[in-house]
C-alpha cells in the first residue's frame, strides 16, 4: 500500500510539472535562462528566434506553447513561468488585475492578420465579404477554428464572422481545436475543408492554401502583448523581452508573417 501511495504522488508531480510547463519538458526549464509561456501560433518565429539567441549569448529560453487562456490560467495557478506572450489583450489583462504580470515590463510585440486556409491544391480563391457564401464552401465538411469562445484566434474568427453576418449559418459546423496550431493542423492533414487560423500559421506550414484574408474592420485589432511576470526572479528575463524588440527579431517575425503594429 505504501508502494502504491508513493508511486501515485509520484505520478501527480511529473503530471503537474508537464501542465506548468507544456512542451518545455521540465529538466529543459530548469537548466534554462528563462521560462516563456507563449501563444502557440508564435511557435515559428519564436523557436528561429531563440536560436539565435542563444547562438549569439549562450543563454537558451524554455517555451512553452498553448493556447493563451491556458497559459495564464496556468500561471494564475502558480505555473513558474518568467514572461509570458499572449495572442489578444483580455488573457494579458486578466493576469494584470490579479496583480501576477510587472506592468512597466508590457508592451504590445508584433500583430497579424486573420485568414481563410485550405489544403493545399485546392485551387480555391474566396471574396471575403457580408454574406459570403461560407457555409456552401464547406460542402459536407467543417470549419476548424481554435475554441470561440476562449482562445484568442477562435473569438477574432467568431466576431469576423458574426459582423460579414455568416455566423449563424456555420455555427453549428466548427470543428473547435484547442489552440489555433490545432486548427491549422486540421486543414493541413486535410480533416477539414477550411479554416480559419492568424496569417503567420498559414505561413508556417506548405501544406495549406490562403484562399483570402479577413478586412480588418470585422474584428479586434490583433496584437500580441508581452511582459515580465510578477513572480520571475530569472535576470535575463528582461533581456529576452528587450532582444524580441530588437530589428533582427523584428525580421523574423515579419518573415513569418506577423505584422509591426502602429
Amino acid at each position: 500500500m505504501r508502494i502504491r501511495s508513493a508511486f501515485l504522488l509520484l505520478l501527480c508531480a511529473a503530471l503537474l510539472a508537464l501542465v506548468y510547463t507544456g512542451n518545455a519538458r521540465p529538466a529543459q526549464a530548469q537548466r534554462a535562462d528563462v521560462l516563456v509561456f507563449a501563444a502557440a501560433s508564435l511557435k515559428t518565429a519564436l523557436d528561429e528566434i531563440n536560436s539565435q539567441w542563444h547562438e549569439r549569448t549562450g543563454k537558451h529560453a524554455a517555451i512553452s506553447y498553448a493556447a493563451s487562456s491556458a497559459l495564464a490560467k496556468q500561471i494564475e495557478q502558480g505555473a513558474p513561468a518568467d514572461v509570458f506572450i499572449s495572442a489578444d489583450e483580455d488573457w494579458m489583462n486578466y493576469l494584470a488585475e490579479r496583480k501576477l504580470i510587472r506592468l512597466e515590463t508590457r508592451s504590445d510585440l508584433v500583430g497579424n492578420r486573420l485568414v481563410l486556409i485550405s489544403p493545399k491544391g485546392a485551387d480555391l480563391q474566396v471574396n471575403i465579404a457580408p454574406g459570403f457564401p461560407l457555409l456552401s464552401l464547406l460542402g459536407q465538411g467543417r470549419l476548424a477554428m481554435a475554441n470561440t469562445d476562449a482562445v484568442p484566434a477562435g473569438k477574432y474568427g467568431r466576431a469576423a464572422l458574426e459582423a460579414l453576418g455568416v455566423w449563424q449559418s456555420v455555427k453549428g459546423r466548427i470543428a473547435q481545436a484547442e489552440n489555433v496550431r490545432a486548427a491549422l493542423l486540421m486543414v493541413s492533414r486535410g480533416e477539414a475543408p477550411l479554416g480559419i487560423v492568424y496569417e503567420s500559421d498559414a505561413a508556417s506550414d506548405p501544406n495549406v492554401a490562403r484562399v483570402g484574408t479577413f478586412p480588418e474592420n470585422t474584428h479586434p485589432r490583433i496584437a500580441y502583448p508581452i511582459a515580465v511576470t510578477a513572480s520571475s526572479t530569472k535576470p535575463a528575463a528582461g533581456a529576452f523581452v528587450d532582444m524580441l524588440k530588437m530589428p533582427e527579431a523584428r525580421t523574423m517575425f515579419d518573415k513569418q508573417g506577423f505584422t509591426t503594429l502602429k
